[in-house]
């Protein structure tokens, strides 16, 4: 089967053209798909730069999986061009430096003393987290476009052909594979593998969220997060390319052209269900479910019933990031490299700041820092008071 791999830009275009070619207000037809300008804010602090340094040199013309992640006191992260370096999390300070010569388009991965990096080409690579040095390489044969997750025995890594793989960590060899069908479109993107005690839980392009055993990969449930629609490819596409979100017996995801659920960790149980679209993802805490539309616009749900408690709208078109939760803040990035700290209360805007480019990587908030990767490899941190 042939599938096509389509980006957000080329989605967006052909469902405009759809939009206009149905019977739709005047008023519709010409709305404005420019990203709206930033209005001016009333900004309750300022947030500070602290370091800053870079991974690799240019901006990749497609969309990549390459983001920062921080393991105990070090941030690791890559280029496209092959680069993976590991920084000292409070002060930037490189710790070391690796040049693999290959084209880099997902990771890293960390934890249990080791990072592991994907190529385009589908080759895992695992390097030791105290110096770089290379312990293994896999062949998988698929483009990977996400991080790995990493567990003490075995490395879980999601392929764009609809495979799960886990590799033992110690040798890279394969312990056990499954798959889901992929329909001939998706978004280009995979989600990223979550485990969870005993579990492994992965989005897939044909919008549906699976749970599979650790140890031997067979299936534990398997839910849709929203059913295609429509009479056209463009509009039945549905993907759940952001990683599934836990928190306690909980776990949450959302689907482009689809839906945010809840659902129980351990069945797969809908709790509930809110027809929504993101490609992004979503962060969840004990009161609410935030989610960053494909639209542009930030939503807070209701944690408990999914009903809709705000939405910020001043940011659409911008192309944001997942968001993610710092103290009582939700932050996004979007596509001009500009930082959002909002209010978990009602989405009002309480500060932002204006990073080295584009960041379309979900920001990483760890040790009181925000660190941010630009799609130009500019690796940044800030620090913003937390309430």
């Amino acid at each position: 089967m042939t599938r096509r791999i389509v980006t957000l830009a080329a989605v967006a275009a052909a469902l405009a053209a759809l939009v206009a070619c149905s019977h739709t207000p005047s008023s519709t037809k010409k709305k404005n798909e420019k990203p709206t300008p930033l209005a001016k804010i009333s900004a309750q602090f300022q947030p500070v730069r602290v370091w800053s340094a870079t991974v690799g040199k240019g901006e990749p013309k497609l969309r990549l999986g390459l983001a920062p992640v921080v393991d105990g006191k070090r941030v690791y992260a890559a280029g496209p061009h092959g680069e993976v370096v590991a920084l000292d999390l409070a002060t930037g300070h490189r710790a070391w430096q690796k040049q693999l010569k290959l084209p880099l388009s997902g990771g890293p991965g960390a934890g249990n003393g080791l990072v592991l990096v994907c190529s385009s080409g589908g080759t895992v690579v695992a390097l030791s987290a105290s110096d770089g040095a290379e312990r293994w390489r896999a062949d998988l044969n698929s483009e990977l476009l996400s991080a790995p997750a990493i567990t003490p025995e075995l490395a879980v890594i999601r392929t764009v052909d609809g495979k799960l793989y886990a590799l033992e960590t110690a040798t890279g060899k394969q312990r056990w594979v499954t798959d889901q069908q992929v329909p001939k479109l998706s978004l280009r993107g995979t989600s990223r593998p979550v485990v969870a005690g005993e579990l492994v839980y992965s989005g897939f392009d044909n919008g549906r969220l699976m749970a599979v055993t650790l140890a031997g990969g067979t299936t534990a449930w398997d839910v849709a997060v929203g059913q295609p629609r429509g009479s056209s490819e463009l509009q039945r596409l549905i993907d759940v390319d952001s990683p599934a979100e836990i928190d306690g017996d909980d776990i949450f995801a959302v689907a482009f052209q689809g839906h945010a659920v809840r659902l129980a960790r351990d069945s797969g149980r809908e709790i509930w269900s809110h027809e929504i679209s993101s490609y992004r993802g979503l962060a969840a805490d004990a009161l609410g479910v935030y989610v960053s539309t494909a639209d542009g616009d930030v939503v807070r749900l209701d944690r408990a019933s999914g009903a809709e408690r705000w939405r910020q709208k001043a940011l659409e078109r911008r192309s944001l990031s997942a968001p993610v939760l710092q103290g009582d803040y939700v932050l996004v990035t979007d596509y001009q490299g500009v930082i959002h700290w909002l209010s978990d209360d009602d989405g009002s805007f309480v500060a932002r700041a204006k990073g080295g480019g584009r960041i379309s990587a979900a920001p990483v908030v760890a040790g009181g820092l925000v660190i941010v990767q630009t799609d130009k490899g500019a690796i940044e941190a800030w620090r913003a008071p937390v309430k």
